[in-house]
């Protein structure tokens, strides 16, 4: 039996995040944390079993949201129920609003079959100067790991047969799930000029844009990241 290698999923320590400003739950502060977040300084791809278990280091996830608002004015969200197929078996038959997973190595790879944050790793140990790692900043790699993982998750999910602009509203830490302690989620709002978001998965069931006040009615039914944005975006008049 052939022994596969494990993937290996981008993260970033907890002790960044506590170090940046902790919070629980949701913050629209998006310029405080997500440059260090991302920085090449801080990033590293880890064996995904060994990260699911370990709060030492946190999974960056992004959580696209996909908002219309319909002709009647009301703000509606794409929503679905996550089937038994899908990666995390803890958020299975959950409803969710959020399309997204991790960032994995295959994102990370430049021209010349070099992944960007090992070859970084490596040069680290080798003792070259920083004005050496300085150039994987440069444009000549040009391979953005985490908007590669965004697309590359987008692509395998869902059908967007609809212009849209992109907006990153923030980002959710919880803390009080099991499966939060080991994520953080950075939130992506896209506005659809029309409701025209399918699947492409088959474990994305039950879906469709419905208007937030209902999805607010049913917050218990949905996984926790879900619940957070919800309230965070939509409640007391809010914007996403």
């Amino acid at each position: 039996m052939l022994d596969v290698p494990a993937e290996r999923v981008l993260v970033v320590p907890t002790e960044l995040l506590h170090r940046l400003g902790y919070f629980q739950g949701f913050t629209r502060d998006v310029d405080r944390y997500l440059e260090n977040l991302l920085s090449m300084d801080h990033v590293s791809f880890r064996p995904r079993p060994e990260v699911e278990q370990d709060p030492a280091f946190k999974q960056l996830i992004p959580y696209v949201i996909f908002c219309y608002r319909d002709q009647q004015g009301r703000q509606t969200v794409f929503q679905y129920t996550r089937g038994t197929g899908q990666g995390e078996g803890r958020l299975h038959r959950k409803r969710s609003i959020g399309i997204g997973g991790h960032i994995s190595m295959v994102d990370s790879i430049v021209e010349g079959g070099e992944s960007r944050v090992e070859s970084r790793e490596l040069r680290v140990e080798s003792g070259e100067s920083s004005s050496r790692l300085s150039t994987l900043n440069s444009p000549l790699a040009t391979r953005d790991p985490y908007r590669a993982g965004m697309k590359r998750e987008l692509d395998e999910e869902v059908f967007i047969d609809t212009p849209y602009t992109d907006r990153c509203a923030g980002l959710i830490n919880d803390d009080l799930t099991e499966v939060g302690r080991v994520h953080l989620g950075v939130v992506h709002c896209f506005d659809v000029e029309r409701p025209a978001v399918r699947p492409r998965e088959p474990d994305i069931l039950e879906c469709a844009f419905r208007p937030v006040e209902e999805l607010l009615k049913d917050l218990a039914e949905f996984e926790s990241w879900s619940q957070i944005c919800l309230e965070a975006l939509f409640v007391g008049g809010g914007r996403a």
